[in-house]
């Protein structure tokens, strides 16, 4: 009997090791892990940029094509709030209006400026000609469009002419500009980077490339042929730059650089600040697309995206940014467990 009894425990407990591998991955799912299921049927939300206005928290991130859907046959762009930056609720989602955005929108980037958000967003589906849109919005859910879109795409002998995922950043009396674009083969993805008057409007004419080469472009072994997602804040006169290197689970992995001037940048670290997360965790095939929050306390976080199906479905969770000294590390809040950069080299 007694042997009867062992046999039977470990039974079960080969079944909940070998055949029921989910629940070992559950118990590994950070506090936030917000997924879109509204055009799919499974979660999936990739690009997150939040901000804080009129008393509540907006995440603003990308949605897949929809099925069976003429009006949501391309990439999109959706809304949803929260009280407390962890649990968020869908809240509306931005369909195409102009022709430049027939075949989709997506990768936002979201900032507060003179009582609006305003909203820097990509076309999508263009290839080569994907450029950068604006809009802006007085409740930061209904956005007016510029006329002028879309507002920038870069030129040069460097570039295809392509501009995707937007970043903007006030610095001195400029509101800068970063985005993606490839080499003219389309095969290597890299940053520039444009300004615009802080005081104007952004609309097309407002704005002036700012680098007549990439910025920030894949050197490193991890960054394979991708530098994208670039996402900025300010520590101590210094702006820092978190950025996607590797394509979409290459794996794609956060790193850091920084800079004083916002054109002219330095790598912190040949290895990522945030990898992909080990085999069983929710982030195996990737941690990406990057982007910071600094709260109205000074409190800094690090919103990113990953997934462990190579992109089946696509999760967006965060950490908290914090820095030591001039260096910045990741905390996660589920287990306080550090993120610090390796071998730093910050510049004089």
């Amino acid at each position: 009997m007694r042997l009867y009894a062992v046999l039977i425990g470990a039974v079960f407990t080969f079944l909940s090791i070998c055949c029921v591998p989910s629940a070992g991955i559950a118990a590994e799912k950070p506090d936030m892990f917000y997924g879109d299921t509204s055009r799919l049927g499974r979660p999936l939300a990739k690009d997150p940029s939040v901000v804080r206005f009129r008393g509540r928290y907006l995440m603003y991130h990308s949605i897949p094509p929809a099925k069976n859907d003429p009006k949501r046959s391309g990439w999109g762009v959706a809304i949803a709030e929260s009280t407390d930056l962890t649990h968020w609720e869908r809240v509306r989602e931005l369909l195409p209006e102009q022709e430049c955005e027939n075949k989709g929108l997506a990768a936002p980037e979201a900032i507060v400026l003179e009582g609006k958000v305003h909203l820097f967003y990509q076309t999508y589906g263009n290839g080569p000609r994907d450029a950068i849109c604006h809009a802006t919005s007085e409740d930061g859910v209904h956005f007016e469009r510029d006329a002028s879109n879309p507002i920038f795409r870069p030129h040069g002998d460097w570039t295809v002419g392509r501009a995707i995922d937007a970043e903007v950043f006030p610095h001195g009396d400029r509101l800068l500009l970063y985005f993606a674009t490839r080499d003219p083969s389309m095969k290597i993805q890299m940053q520039g980077v444009a300004g615009a008057p802080l005081e104007s409007d952004y609309s097309r004419d407002t704005w002036t490339q700012l680098c007549e080469a990439s910025i920030l472009e894949p050197e490193l072994p991890w960054e394979t042929r991708c530098v994208e997602a670039a996402t900025l804040c300010k520590h101590n006169g210094w702006l820092y730059m978190f950025y996607a290197g590797g394509y979409n689970n290459d794996p794609q992995q956060v790193g850091c650089a920084v800079s004083r001037d916002g054109v002219q940048w330095h790598r912190l670290s040949g290895k990522p600040l945030l990898p992909n997360g080990p085999s069983g965790s929710w982030n195996s095939s990737e941690s990406g697309h990057p982007g910071v929050f600094i709260d109205e306390d000074g409190s800094g976080y690090l919103f990113f995206q990953g997934n462990d199906d190579n992109g089946h479905t696509w999760h967006l969770s965060k950490m908290y940014l914090r820095f030591e000294g001039r260096l910045p590390y990741l905390v996660r809040p589920r287990d306080g467990k550090e993120f610090h950069l390796s071998d730093p080299q910050f510049p004089r």
